[in-house]
């Protein structure tokens, strides 16, 4: 439910876009994901309390600044409009695509750390994990009732998931990784899915499944909406997918050292002046995109003043862009990490919350099928 994608092209109110946002900007024609997105954005700005949203992470390692920048710092801004969000730590989707999951607890509370110290406010988001609210889970079963194995088996995500798997072979889990989902969505009763453009096939499965269980056993979860990211990807230091299995990225909780040294690395090109060009200079435009989204500028404007000052001046522009970025944030880490015991009750309070939520819902599911003995 994290990936970012560039934006639509029709900007929403001023006071509604995400720190960057005017840097995604198109004059391609709007998709109707795109036009709806651009709709609800409106609706956000006028009264986001209307939304109950739902997003997430799995835990199988450090956050990035792709994450901050595609997904990360839109959750703060939604919950800082008024909208009630809840965060799913996915624990157990980490095992669609690895045979184990090793540090889960470390990972779980490194997430946890790194939501709240974005700015997620655990008195107005919910942060809790998967595995520790098992009447999500079951709603997966009578969910599964609802959807083909042909429909699954067409699902382009999943095609690419298992494509793209650590696996020998592929699991069950990951076949009905899109059932899952939705089950993640309507526990809570979500109307709005944050997504990229990748996602939007889960979130059709999940409005789907609403809609098939309204018709077979009566209403009981809204039909929820995909509210597309506008925040454009950053590539990984080697020029490639920024992820946290390649080992290219940036994390949030990096030291000013550690960014220095990781951006220092990072791949360029021989030509001197420095333009703003991703599709004929991808590396170096993304660390010039990475400089202008911390220092919320045109990238173009970015890339004009660094001139022919080349790779090294770009990646000294783009060093000291990030650190003073993040270094707010690192600290509030560097907090939190003296504190693992409010870390952890943190989620434990969320765990219980998000349970509760589950159960009612559980038992409204139950109640519809007339399996309430």
């Amino acid at each position: 439910m994290t990936a970012a994608i560039t934006g639509a092209p029709t900007a929403a109110p001023a006071e509604s876009r995400p720190a960057g946002s005017r840097l995604a900007g198109s004059l391609a024609p709007m998709s109707s994901a795109q036009r709806r997105s651009a709709m609800l954005e409106a609706e956000i700005a006028r009264d986001a309390s209307r939304f109950r949203i739902l997003t997430g992470d799995r835990p199988t390692g450090a956050l990035h600044l792709g994450h901050y920048f595609g997904t990360l710092a839109n959750r703060v801004r939604l919950q800082d409009l008024g909208a009630e969000v809840f965060v799913l730590i996915a624990d157990y989707q980490v095992l669609t695509d690895r045979d184990v999951a090793g540090r889960l607890d470390d990972h779980v509370m490194g997430l946890a750390m790194d939501y709240l110290a974005i700015g997620i406010d655990p008195a107005r988001t919910v942060i809790f994990a998967h595995s520790a609210a098992p009447a999500l889970n079951q709603l997966l079963l009578p969910f599964l009732s609802l959807v083909s194995v042909p429909e699954l088996q067409r699902n382009p995500t999943v095609k690419d998931e298992i494509a793209h798997s650590r696996q020998s072979s592929v699991s069950g889990l990951m076949f009905t990784y899109p059932v899952h989902q939705a089950a993640d969505i309507l526990f809570c009763k979500a109307n709005l899915v944050p997504v990229g453009a990748d996602q939007l096939p889960h979130v059709e499965v999940t409005r789907m499944i609403a809609r098939r269980f309204a018709e077979r056993y009566g209403p009981v979860f809204p039909v929820p909406d995909a509210l597309l990211s506008r925040a454009p990807a950053l590539l990984g230091t080697d020029g490639g997918k920024m992820s946290k299995s390649r080992g290219n990225a940036i994390a949030i909780s990096a030291t000013a050292d550690e960014t220095a040294r990781l951006i220092k690395g990072a791949k360029t090109d021989s030509i001197r002046p420095v333009t703003y060009d991703p599709a004929a200079r991808p590396e170096v435009s993304s660390l010039v995109l990475l400089a202008a989204l911390c220092l919320d500028r045109d990238p173009a404007q970015v890339a004009a003043e660094i001139g022919d000052g080349g790779a090294s001046a770009l990646k000294a522009t783009v060093t000291e862009a990030v650190n003073e970025r993040f270094a707010a944030i690192r600290a509030r880490r560097a907090e939190l990490a003296g504190d693992p015991g409010y870390v952890r009750r943190i989620v434990r309070e969320g765990n219980a919350r998000a349970s509760e939520i589950a159960n009612s819902t559980l038992n409204e599911v139950r109640a519809a099928m007339g399996m309430i003995y």
